[in-house]
């Protein structure tokens, strides 16, 4: 049975100390700024869907008057930061099982403001060529997967998770820590050659709408059932920035809505700002159910 290895792991500590100290965002110079209603900070991970709703709320907020901090970190940190107060917003968190751990430890100092997102999965994943359909298939075909399982970022909760079914199915399978875009790069390569790859997987995200793929089947239930991909809040942000929590809670996407904001994002042309506006205006009247 193995454990979880790394890609690259010294070259992606020394980015993520970076990502942590500088953050990652959009910074404009626009009028509104000179009649800001005061600073919202918000914090993500480097997943495709909260990248998305993150410049899309970014643009929102700007028109609202707002000024917009973005800080891109990993999810362990989100947490404590959010819940001691140094950032206004966690954009996600999946919930009641990826990131349950956290919400334990830290759930009592914030709050869940809305679920934008009620369809969530998570599991692993392979392209739909591959010739097996179930996790419990996994070590007959060891081989043709090179021993190892693609994963993302080591503090995510679908990598403890996938621990455990590495435990629960005992694969002699190796868990290698990445990122999600380095996760979306290798199965890109794998698929442009026909190989055989497994990734740890969720929707939403545009990957389902590039390649085909499929979840592997979990009999033993180890990844559960369905996620709310929620949006939590520091203690206190609702009574500082009523509008803004207003905005956030009325936050809600089906699976078309936003694999749209997603596609939008990593495949249309101009800046990221310009792809969220076209977005936007293509999705006017639902974007105007959510403003306050």
């Amino acid at each position: 049975m193995k454990s979880t290895g790394t890609l690259n792991w010294m070259a992606l500590a020394l980015a993520g100390a970076l990502t942590l100290a500088v953050g990652c965002g959009r910074k404009t110079e626009s009028p509104a700024q000179n009649k800001s209603k005061g600073t919202v900070k918000l914090a993500y991970v480097n997943w495709a869907e909260g990248v998305a709703v993150t410049h899309l709320l970014t643009t929102l907020l700007e028109d609202m008057d707002y000024t917009v901090e973005t800080t891109m970190a990993d999810v362990a940190p989100i947490y404590a930061s959010v819940a001691d107060g140094n950032q206004d917003v966690m954009v996600e968190t999946w919930l009641p099982a990826m990131h349950k751990a956290y919400y334990e430890k830290y759930g009592d100092q914030l709050d869940l403001i809305s679920t934008w997102f009620d369809e969530g999965r998570v599991g692993l994943v392979v392209p739909a060529y591959v010739e097996i359909d179930s996790i419990e298939q996994l070590n007959g075909a060891r081989d043709r997967f090179k021993g190892r399982i693609t994963g993302i970022d080591s503090g995510a909760g679908i990598m403890g998770t996938t621990e455990k079914a590495i435990e629960a199915y005992s694969l002699d399978m190796e868990l290698l820590a990445s990122s999600g875009p380095a996760m979306t790069a290798a199965l890109k390569g794998a698929i442009d050659q026909k190989d055989w790859i497994v990734v740890t997987g969720w929707a939403p995200h545009w990957k389902f709408a590039r390649y085909d793929l499929k979840f592997l089947d979990d009999p033993k239930g180890v990844y559960g059932d369905i996620e709310r991909v929620q949006m939590a809040v520091r203690k206190g942000f609702a009574d500082d920035f009523p509008e803004v929590a207003a905005l956030l809670g009325n936050l809600k996407f089906d699976s078309a809505q936003i694999g749209s904001l997603m596609d939008a994002m990593e495949s249309g042309d101009g800046s990221e700002e310009a792809r969220v506006r076209r977005w936007i205006e293509d999705n006017r009247t639902l974007v105007n159910s959510w403003l306050p």
